[in-house]
């Protein structure tokens, strides 16, 4: 059994890591109720420009035409694949570093070329070099101060890509932020864009109480020009939005990982308290069995 010193300095220890965890947890949670907000007001603006994309897709005469919608055989593609630029936050990086490795192996597996990793976290990062692309961008700085002009950036480049015919489609890998207990691994094509999303048969969506908006929208100029500027504004801001999504699960996995790591310190202290107090009272049994033994003699 160990000594009491050894014993209170294990205590001693287990209390400076749960103090640590403990404020760890509370910096998570404000950064998480920050991102939880950018993301749920981002959410229904994304939401409203899908559907009226879907909306003038469905009203146009004859087969959309689109340099974001050509579909060619993949022979190269691109992966944007977001992660934390820090670690302690349970498996979120390492979950997604999973997926991330048996999408380029089945690439590989299927003779398709990946000809670019675009790593937005450092932990991508590490990941993408270890499987062979040591020339990837840094966007480390981004996950630290996001905003939409530098991620629109990054989306306006895989576009011009994309259009030259130096990829043939790009995927997105991020986690999905359902709740601070939940987050969702998803995986999405960045492009081609579909513009299969509605059916062309119905004329209109009715006005929903809900919402109070209708889909019988009057365009001017045209919905060929409209839908020339909408799908790269939508593009643009899918992959914001991808960002503000992983951010809002980074952050909410780290309170979960922080949360039981506190947990787990506060059952270790109470199992070193109870240590304690039984070495303490053997000590002290014996002592008082030497005092009683010396005195009989």
């Amino acid at each position: 059994m160990a000594s009491l010193k050894e014993v209170k300095t294990r205590i001693a220890s287990v209390n400076s890591t749960r103090k640590i965890t403990s404020a760890m947890k509370m910096v998570a949670s404000s950064k998480l109720h920050h991102a939880q907000q950018s993301i749920e007001n981002m959410r229904p603006y994304q939401s409203r420009l899908e559907r009226m994309t879907a909306t003038f897709v469905a009203h146009l005469e004859g087969d959309v035409t689109s340099p974001y919608a050509v579909k060619r055989e993949v022979k190269r593609v691109a992966i944007v694949v977001y992660s934390s630029n820090s670690s302690l936050c349970g498996a979120f990086n390492s979950n997604i570093i999973k997926v991330f490795n048996r999408k380029v192996e089945e690439y590989r597996a299927q003779g398709v070329e990946v000809v670019a990793v675009y790593p937005l976290g450092r932990k991508a990062a590490d990941a993408a070099r270890k499987v062979g692309f040591s020339n990837c961008p840094d966007y480390t700085a981004l996950l630290d101060h996001p905003a939409y002009e530098p991620a629109s950036r990054i989306a306006a480049e895989l576009m011009q890509k994309f259009e030259a015919g130096e990829v043939d489609k790009i995927d997105l890998i991020f986690h999905h932020f359902k709740s601070v207990a939940k987050q969702v691994i998803t995986e999405d094509v960045f492009l081609p864009v579909s513009l299969d999303i509605v059916d062309k048969k119905a004329d209109k969506v009715e006005e929903t109480p809900a919402t109070g908006y209708h889909d019988n929208y009057i365009v001017e100029p045209s919905i060929e020009e409209v839908l020339e500027r909408l799908i790269p504004k939508s593009l643009h801001l899918k992959l914001y939005t991808a960002l503000l999504d992983s951010l809002a699960s980074e952050h909410a996995a780290r309170v979960v990982a922080m949360q039981v790591a506190t947990d787990n310190a506060d059952e270790l202290l109470r199992q070193l308290k109870l240590t304690y107090n039984k070495t303490r009272q053997q000590a002290i049994t014996a002592e008082l069995l030497d005092i009683v033994g010396g005195s009989m003699q």
